[in-house]
């Protein structure tokens, strides 16, 4: 069952107890990562293998997301600045333990391609927050894969 998490602002990426920073280089440019995370959103099925369905909601001010295992995400889209900065907050979960969650995607260029940076902030119970500890190397492996994946992607194009 979907519960309603807090409502948190982009500030959250700042306080969250939980804050995991993963980054990394690709030959792409900010403007085809930020297209890419931004305005192609049912893409990331092809990037991100965690991900199983992404779609834009309410005119692209939302996001639909379901994860391989069944966690759904409802979430709002905090800010779409291109090229720079991408993040949305989710509003409604099926993951237990979970209070407030914030994902942020900063663009920054480097030479002929970007610098990606994933921030993933959190609030939740005590378990989960000791969860998310443990899963930061996988978190990060994943996050590694996925944008590897998608520079792979956008060099095809």
């Amino acid at each position: 069952m979907a519960r309603r998490l807090r409502p948190v602002d982009l500030d959250f990426v700042g306080v969250a107890p939980v804050r995991l920073v993963f980054a990394r280089e690709v030959s792409a440019s900010p403007e085809q990562v930020f297209r890419a995370l931004a305005e192609d959103v049912p893409g990331w099925t092809q990037w991100f293998s965690a991900v199983t369905l992404a779609r834009a909601t309410d005119g692209g001010a939302g996001r639909e997301i379901r994860l391989r295992g069944g966690t759904r995400f409802a979430e709002t889209v905090l800010v779409a600045k291109a090229p720079e900065v991408y993040a949305y907050r989710v509003d409604t979960t099926n993951a237990p333990g979970v209070r407030a969650l914030v994902e942020e995607w900063r663009l920054t260029p480097r030479g002929t391609g970007t610098r990606v940076r994933w921030t993933f902030a959190a609030d939740g119970t005590a378990p989960l927050r000791f969860a998310l500890g443990l899963a930061r190397p996988g978190l990060g492996h994943a996050f590694r894969d996925a944008v590897t994946s998608l520079d792979r992607r956008l060099a095809s194009r």
